[in-house]
């Protein structure tokens, strides 16, 4: 029997108010996953036999607020102390069409395990930390195998996001080679792919972009033809690597968007993945200009101050992939975080004050004297410079 050691998070006073109020009920799924592998667990999920109805009327009862956020397919969100426990209803499926999913509720621990993703997400734990594998997930997480849940083809066409998980979770907790079973599932299912919006593959390929060396997985996904469904265009995997080695060389947290800048253009993605605006925006931002190498400070100065310090950072991170010359591009990034751009003190209504009518020419007059000032290192007689520019 496995059993898990006291954890921080299972006897944390807001989980264990939540266990008792519910009786019957098990954690599942990544915290027992994480805790296993020895990775910090962020959420706690908890599967019950109880119904929806009655999780509601038990925590109603302990006097714990709770949302309706899946009624539905079996599941609520408890608030304890300003924390979201996600509990959902033991469940199988009815039907499925790639997407959704038409449940039914049981009592049967094993039931809800099979109808689960892989083997290492169909987890349980007692409060007590006995754990509980009903389809080998234990064995399956010690080898770094990410296998589907009985059939791969069938776990596949419930859901077809599913292709895409396989290699997240491959890039996170996977060993050596792609399970072969489930690699070949994958391919064999991709049209369905086309069938996945685009927030729900972004919101997938954004995670599996985090992992510490995505690389290897997106070299699997290009080779079986899975890539080009969800990256349309020319890809750099080479360069996404060198970034991710960047990364981990220097302790820097692994940032999404910067990586998936460094493997592809912007265009195409940012209609396909329906990304926010400000998602899209960075990405073109990081698209342009590069940043030379060997820039002096005064040159980096006037480049952090135009484009702001993490706009620059951002240029550096993607020049510092293509060429490895980790001292300068460290320097680079030292400047931009230490260094605090000075304010412009001019505004318009000083120019007008000045004597010049509102008009072209007030913002005319701004831009050359700023652009005087940037040259001089930020310093210099702003006011002398305005009345200079007025009188000519």
């Amino acid at each position: 029997m496995t059993r898990l050691p006291p954890q921080p998070w299972m006897n944390a006073p807001a989980t264990r108010t939540l266990m008792a109020a519910l009786g019957e009920a098990r954690f599942v799924g990544g915290a027992i996953r994480n805790t296993l592998l020895g990775a910090p667990v962020t959420d706690i999920d908890i599967a019950t036999p109880l119904t929806p109805e009655k999780v509601g009327a038990r925590l109603t009862a302990a006097g714990i607020s709770f949302v309706p956020t899946g009624v539905e397919h079996g599941t609520l969100t408890a608030i304890v102390e300003g924390k979201p426990f996600e509990v959902t209803t033991l469940r199988r499926d009815v039907m499925t069409d790639g997407r959704h999913a038409v449940v039914a509720f049981t009592d049967d621990w094993r039931q809800d395990a099979e109808r689960r993703d892989f083997t290492m997400n169909a987890l349980y734990a007692a409060v007590d930390g006995e754990v509980f594998d009903y389809v080998g997930g234990i064995e399956d997480l010690q080898a770094g195998r990410v296998r589907f849940v009985g059939d791969a083809v069938k776990r596949i066409r419930e859901d077809y996001l599913r292709i895409l998980r396989l290699f997240r979770f491959h890039a996170w907790y996977g060993k050596g080679a792609i399970d072969a079973d489930a690699l070949h599932a994958t391919a064999a299912e991709k049209a369905g792919i086309a069938r996945l919006s685009g927030e729900r593959i972004a919101k997938e390929m954004l995670r599996l972009l985090e992992a510490k060396n995505p690389a290897p997985v997106l070299r699997a996904m290009e080779a079986s033809g899975i890539l080009a469904d969800v990256l349309p265009g020319e890809v750099n995997i080479a360069r996404l690597e060198s970034l991710a080695k960047i990364d981990v060389e220097n302790g820097f947290l692994p940032d999404s968007l910067l990586r998936l800048a460094a493997l592809t253009s912007t265009d195409a993605l940012s209609e396909r993945w329906k990304l926010s605006n400000d998602a899209r925006a960075r990405l073109y931002d990081i698209a342009g200009a590069k940043v030379a190498p060997h820039l002096s400070d005064r040159e980096a100065k006037k480049l952090i101050y135009r484009l702001g310090a993490r706009p620059f950072k951002d240029r550096v991170f993607l020049a510092w992939a293509e060429d490895a010359n980790a001292a300068q591009w460290r320097a680079l990034l030292e400047l931009a975080d230490q260094w605090t751009p000075p304010r412009f003190a001019l505004s318009g209504r000083d120019v007008m004050q000045a004597g010049v009518p509102e008009g072209p020419r007030v913002g005319q007059i701004l831009g050359e004297i700023e652009e005087w000032w940037i040259e001089n290192d930020f310093t210099g007689d702003l006011l002398e410079r305005l009345k200079a520019a007025v009188t000519r």
